[in-house]
């Protein structure tokens, strides 16, 4: 029996919960108010025979008793597995024991090097004539003694060595600066200091761990910023400046607003908007974003208002795509004369954009009327308007062959809006900036919108016969689960689709701390690193699975094989919620008749019956005939 298995076979997750919320007797179950959001109605439950938890009202999540506890405390897998395994009275070591334990040393002794060298620069800054200058731009930049300490702002001094000598007087290695990023190796022989003459900023992870640092010029001399090369502490892909002082803000604003630079990011804290993190001058990435969505949905992008900032905006619109999780909801369509609803996938996220004057940042509108930046924060744009602004204003909208370009550059944004009245609203738009015919628009996006449907339907048909061969036989649970994750490891292709799968698909422990590792890593690379120890035996065990020879010479068959898989599991997840929301109704019509929560679980009843029906009609079965998975 693993650990895992062991902790949930001790401990019950309702005696668990109830040191969180007040549970009240249903039936066989217990519900009480969401702990994970605010509400009148309890339609929060838990399920002592299942071992399990789901709030049916507007979190729509669940889990185990670790799902739970994650949630509730904060805490990442490894954090929780400690924590209820101290509750169980199960022995664990302190610390996950990697196997790989040189590499996990050396990494907590780069962290330990990264936080002294930033308390040095702290240190030159704050309490020597050398930082003098420095302190005194920072005055000049209005930020306060409070914000300075807050986010430990350093000055490296105008030296080739200073920081060597420190560092390595305190027992670090001059091979440890060298993969700290803190030194460069020279020519000739012999190392020197990266940054000298500079204003430090430290770059902290989630975590609070100084990952690397970033640099500036107190004049126009150089180039303005530096920061750490990639190491193995700092990837700045896959990390956020302020996220470890914005997190909680984020999570209480519900909210996050992302700005470019370090001084943004330092102003919007002293000013009040501390749920502020900086992408540092790079396009979004899935990992950055992978990080962001597990605290909000709801994300204003306040870049650079530049003509190459706007770009990169736009760009970004396709990493949301790819990164934010997704919802399904009802769309009717005709085709062919025939009226239909098709559950169909969009973003689960609000995207919006803050836009200012070119040659402005929010560090100096802030300054300037923090009042202005309020309202640009709360007046944002839709994604989609910034974007038909965006591509009419930067073209000569006389000539006939650019207004086709501006049309076909929108066309993919237009063709996921699925709300009828926004869709005719933005045609609309674009049609009178444009002055042409909101017709020929709407013939431009139906062909476009053929073409796609036309393109997926040949990709299906060519390979469901042998996706369906390949899948039949995951009747199980675990072999189902298993076998997806097993894809998900082994063709790095197929990640993105991580997007399209919640954690509530999968029963077992182990595959939804996998999942969820993979939508914050964007792969499987370092995933071993990442994971709890406890893991790492169905870890191998999922890396060795065989797939047959027809998956490894098919890109094609792979992507199907991942519908299918995504299909079942979904399929599954939904008839236990239906199993479980039906006798939920017939606890609650027994008990007083048609309660507001009772309607709330009808209704969403009707609606997880499309999704059903949905799922069947995609895998070409008869609604009435799905045989229920064990």
């Amino acid at each position: 029996m693993s650990t895992i298995d062991e902790v949930k076979q001790r401990l019950d997750i309702v005696q668990v919960a109830s040191e969180y919320v007040a549970l009240k007797k249903a039936g066989r179950n217990y519900k009480a108010l969401c702990p994970f959001h605010a509400e009148k109605e309890p339609s929060f439950y838990v399920f002592p025979d299942r071992q399990s938890w789901h709030c049916f009202g507007a979190c729509g999540t669940g889990g185990d008793i670790f799902a739970f506890v994650m949630q509730k405390e904060g805490l990442d897998f490894g954090q929780a597995l400690r924590f209820l395994a101290d509750k169980a009275g199960i022995a664990l070591p302190s610390r996950p024991q990697l196997q790989d334990k040189a590499k996990d040393k050396q990494k907590d002794r780069l962290f330990q090097l990264n936080e002294a060298a930033a308390a040095y620069y702290h240190h030159i800054l704050v309490n020597t004539s050398a930082g003098e200058t420095a302190r005194g731009y920072l005055t000049k930049r209005g930020l306060s003694t409070q914000t300075i300490v807050d986010f430990q702002l350093g000055f490296s001094l105008d030296a080739w060595d200073n920081a060597l000598q420190y560092l390595t007087g305190k027992g670090y290695k001059k091979e440890e600066l060298l993969a700290a990023g803190l030194v460069i190796e020279r020519e000739e022989g012999g190392v020197y200091d990266r940054f000298r003459n500079r204003l430090m900023f430290p770059i902290r992870d989630i975590q609070g761990q100084v990952a690397g640092l970033g640099a500036r010029v107190l004049d126009e001399s150089l180039p303005k910023y530096i920061n750490s090369p990639q190491t193995p502490t700092f990837d700045k892909s896959s990390i956020l400046y302020g996220i470890d002082r914005a997190k909680a803000s984020i999570k209480q604003n519900d909210q996050v607003i992302i700005v470019e630079g370090y001084m943004d990011v330092l102003t919007s804290h002293q000013y009040g908007w501390k749920n502020t993190v900086a992408s540092m001058g790079t396009s979004l990435t899935e990992r950055q974003l992978n990080i962001l969505k597990r605290s909000t949905k709801n994300i204003v992008l306040a870049l650079d208002a530049d003509t190459a900032g706007k770009q990169a905006t736009l760009r970004s619109e396709q990493v949301f795509e790819q990164a934010m999780d997704k919802k399904e909801v009802p769309v009717f369509t005709q085709i062919a004369g025939q009226s239909n609803f098709k559950q169909t996938p969009i973003i689960d996220a609000d995207i919006r954009v803050a836009v200012f004057s070119a040659g402005k940042d929010p560090d100096e509108i802030i300054r300037n009327n923090a009042a202005e930046w309020d309202s640009l924060i709360k007046n944002a744009k839709s994604f989609i308007d910034f974007a038909i602004d965006t591509e009419t204003s930067r073209v000569e909208l006389d000539n006939p062959k650019n207004k086709s370009l501006v049309v076909e550059s929108l066309l993919p944004l237009f063709s996921r809006i699925i709300e009828p009245i926004q869709l005719t609203y933005y045609r609309r738009k674009l049609a009178k900036l444009l002055k042409v015919d909101d017709k020929d628009i709407a013939y431009a996006l139906d062909k476009y919108r053929t073409q796609q449907r036309k393109r997926e339907a040949l990709r299906r048909k060519e390979s469901l016969t042998s996706t369906t061969k390949i899948t039949s036989f995951l009747a199980g649970k675990s072999a189902l689960e298993e076998y997806c994750m097993a894809l998900l490891l082994k063709y790095p292709e197929l990640h993105p689709r991580t997007a399209e799968l919640l954690p509530e698909y999968f029963e077992r422990t182990e595959n939804r701390e996998l999942l969820l590792k993979l939508k914050e890593n964007g792969g499987c690379d370092t995933i071993k690193e990442s994971i709890d120890s406890s893991i790492h035996d169905h870890l191998e065990s999922l890396l060795t699975k065989k797939f047959p020879p027809s998956i490894d010479e098919s890109d094609d068959l792979r992507q199907q094989t991942m519908d299918d898989c995504i299909l079942r599991l979904k399929e599954k997840w939904l008839r236990n919620l239906e199993t479980r929301k039906a006798e939920l109704l017939t606890m609650e019509a027994e008990s007083g008749g048609p309660t507001a929560e009772l309607i709330k679980l009808q209704e969403q009843g009707i609606e997880e019956s499309k999704h059903l029906r949905s799922i069947f009609t995609k895998r070409g079965h008869n609604p009435t005939a799905g045989a229920k998975e064990e």
